[in-house]
């Protein structure tokens, strides 16, 4: 392999990294196939990023289409997006796609934010798609470029560098179960409603669901949704591994995110270098072949090695402690 070739960049908390692979470029997570094995990445440290109000351990304004929550407490480090559009059945609309795309630019470079978690605020719905409303008002430009817009916002959800859970406690068709797709662990209600309807409206999935769906239950199934608009329940959902759990529904209409809250908490206490890097490894080397999804494991760990996290989880083995990790 030729490594001196090989150049990878991971900037702080976010995915922002080139890997050159022999005449091949891949950028932040584009999917795009790797032409060599050789591969190395670099972590540099960054600092948080600017443009979201912080409001730790409180709760947003009610009046507000989307609800950034920092958790305190035990469950520091542990971050909720909260979709507010009850009278849309959260609805994404172009005020809503942009209210996301603020918070996740925020987050991304954000070193403290070890989990999110993507769920409503609204009982029974989780999200109902784009907002056919609006766009009825919009003209065939407009259409598009609102389409353009949700695709590269839920690909910049794909790509956060930390791990993210979706909660489905309700209802999350077309825009809304892509949004679902783009994070890496799903969780839903039994009693949830799951699918890419858009055929229905003689359209497909723009937002990333042709692609992220077969990637997650197959070719074969996602065709099978697609092509007949199916919906279905959170016990077929978990059946054919589009979620991982799924839960009875509680009094408070909250199990998925409680099922969520329960996973982001048994991340917390590992070493938020490796989750990330450990992210950034599977999602890059599930598009590439086995051989080079190796090197590109090998380059990841490498950079795990000179951490001060690292050093403190053998120190505390060698103490019988709990290691105190802090991301460096």
């Amino acid at each position: 392999m030729a490594a001196a070739r090989g150049l990878g960049v991971l900037q702080g908390c976010g995915v922002r990294y080139f890997a050159r692979l022999g005449h091949g470029l891949v950028a932040g997570g584009s999917g795009q196939r790797m032409g060599s094995a050789s591969w190395r990445c670099r972590w540099a440290s960054s600092s948080a990023g600017a443009g979201l109000s912080r409001s730790y351990g409180s709760e947003a304004k009610g009046d507000e289409e989307l609800r950034v929550r920092y958790l305190e407490e035990e469950n520091k480090g542990i971050v909720v997006l909260g979709i507010n559009r009850s009278y849309a059945k959260n609805a994404l609309s172009k005020n809503l796609i942009k209210m996301l795309s603020k918070a996740v630019d925020s987050l991304k470079s954000d070193k403290k934010v070890r989990t999110i978690i993507v769920r409503s605020e609204v009982p029974g719905i989780f999200c109902a798609g784009a907002d056919l409303k609006e766009r009825a008002q919009m003209n065939l430009n407009e259409v598009s470029s609102f389409v353009s817009k949700s695709r590269a916002v839920i690909n910049e959800i794909a790509n956060l560098p930390m791990p993210t859970i979706a909660a489905i406690d309700g209802i999350a068709l077309g825009g809304g179960l892509e949004l679902a797709l783009a994070c890496d662990i799903r969780v839903a209600a039994s009693s949830a409603k799951m699918g890419l309807v858009e055929t229905k409206l003689a359209i497909i999935p723009g937002a990333g669901g042709t692609q992220r769906l077969p990637r997650v239950i197959g070719m074969s199934l996602a065709k099978e949704m697609i092509f007949s608009a199916r919906v279905l329940d959170g016990q077929e959902a978990k059946s054919i591994g589009l979620i991982s759990h799924v839960l009875e529904q509680n009094e408070k209409g909250d199990a998925a995110y409680r099922k969520a809250l329960a996973l982001a908490k048994e991340f917390l206490p590992q070493g938020p270098v490796a989750v990330r890097v450990a992210k950034l490894a599977i999602n890059q080397g599930m598009e590439v072949d086995l051989v080079t999804g190796l090197a590109i494991e090998e380059a990841c760990y490498a950079q795990t090695i000179p951490t001060k996290d690292r050093l403190e989880g053998l120190l505390a083995f060698k103490e019988k402690r709990p290691p105190r990790y802090k991301g460096e």
